[in-house]
């Protein structure tokens, strides 16, 4: 693979050429960097700030972080997220998109956010949704600062309508949202039924708005939990909608699986959408991370393997088709869902790529491989030198029959 300045100009199996830098990756996976389309970088790497979250839940975590947020200073917000950079490159993730809190109406995470993107811009393509935490309507003055937040520049319109005091206000939410969104030509990503409760169904009024204003292509319906306790025949009615949407979905396996089914014995919820029957029906599915060591979850690495690894187990997708697609989920589709540019290996293309310790995309995800390299616009960023335990595990190619990868063709599939 032959890069000059922030270009892929040749791939061949052999490129004479004098070359100033030279990487040999024989043996190794080059692939896309990683891609994450969900994410709180505001209150990331503040666990035990100002305490934990006992219970484990979403609210508590949401009122955890209402604890917080009177002792936020930009300089903290800054420094945190700063942190979580460095440690996402080290990953090969160079793609994050951010909702961050406008339920502060001194916009403090919102004006350090703009000032990390400013910073971190050469690296990481850092996206900022302006989020409503408290809800669009229940919080009194989230639509006013939502509007400032988008006109400071704030790149995507959030909401959190399953929060809203009412069905009705949470569907009254989506719709001003969806306005917003379309009035402004901007993205728009909602936390869309991040619930058990299997009545919570606003992503409906979501992918009918986003029909009706034609804005489906630059939507994305996040969490969507609450699908996972849908009757089979309410959603059989409802996936057909959301793909003639065209809206994106973003599940994220870590924080679903931990936060939902907290209020179940047994047998008890994962609370993951369904998966394998958005991806049937042609909807664009990407996996996201969610959070790292903040109110809400304890745990995390910046490490999208990681997402996809518990995403095979979760859902479960355990057919070598699935299984590879997981890695697609966390690279090129999350790419399509935060709207950027084909991230794909070819020449042409952009010169960001991450050769991993791995032969090919399931043994990447088996083995969360070792980022040996992370480029970006031609330039190495990473260097990590290969994990010698994981040595006598790699290096036997898994042997695929190309109908391994043929399209998922039925609802059933795994």
């Amino acid at each position: 693979m032959g890069v000059q300045g922030r270009q892929i100009v040749d791939i061949a199996p052999r490129i004479d050429a004098a070359a100033h830098h030279e990487i040999d990756a024989t043996g190794r996976l080059a692939a896309p960097p990683f891609v994450d389309p969900h994410f709180h970088m505001d209150a990331t790497l503040s666990l035990g700030n100002p305490r934990l979250n006992v219970s484990g839940t979403l609210l508590e975590g949401i009122a955890l972080w209402g604890e917080l947020k009177p002792l936020l200073t930009p300089e903290a917000v800054m420094e945190r997220a700063l942190r979580y950079c460095d440690l996402a490159v080290s990953q090969g993730l160079l793609s994050i998109r951010s909702h961050v809190d406008v339920c502060d109406d001194n916009l403090t995470a919102v004006e350090a956010l703009i000032e990390v993107r400013k910073q971190v811009a050469p690296y990481i393509d850092l996206q900022l949704v302006a989020f409503p935490q408290d809800g669009l309507y229940r919080s009194a003055t989230a639509e006013a600062n939502l509007l400032r937040a988008l006109d400071m520049g704030v790149d995507v319109v959030g909401g959190i309508p399953h929060f809203e005091r009412t069905m009705e206000d949470g569907a009254r939410s989506v719709k001003r949202l969806c306005q917003i969104a379309a009035e402004r030509d901007l993205m728009l990503d909602l936390h869309c039924d991040e619930s058990d409760d299997p009545m919570s169904r606003h992503v409906e009024t979501l992918a009918a708005e986003s029909t009706r204003l034609g804005i489906g292509a630059r939507v994305v319906a996040s969490h969507v939990t609450a699908m996972h306790s849908y009757d089979n025949y309410y959603a059989t009615k409802l996936i057909p909608l959301i793909a003639e949407s065209g809206l994106s979905v973003v599940p994220n396996p870590l924080i679903n699986i931990t936060l939902q089914g907290r209020s179940d014995t047994y047998p008890r919820r994962r609370g993951l959408t369904r998966v394998p029957e958005l991806r049937a029906a042609g909807v664009n599915v990407a996996f996201g991370q969610d959070c790292t060591m903040d109110p809400w979850y304890s745990l995390g690495s910046a490490d999208m393997l990681e997402v996809a690894h518990m995403g095979v187990h979760a859902v479960p997708m355990t057919s070598r088709e699935a299984m590879a697609w997981t890695f697609t989920s966390v690279t090129e589709n999350g790419a399509r869902a935060m709207g950027l540019p084909d991230p794909t290996l070819r020449v042409g293309g952009p010169a960001n790529l991450v050769i991993l310790q791995a032969r090919d995309p399931i043994e990447a995800v088996r083995l969360k491989a070792t980022r040996l390299a992370v480029i970006k616009h031609g330039k190495v960023l990473s260097r990590t030198a290969p994990r010698e335990a994981a040595l006598s595990l790699v290096g036997r190619p898994t042997t695929l029959d190309p109908a391994d990868y043929a399209p998922v063709s039925s609802p059933t599939s795994n």
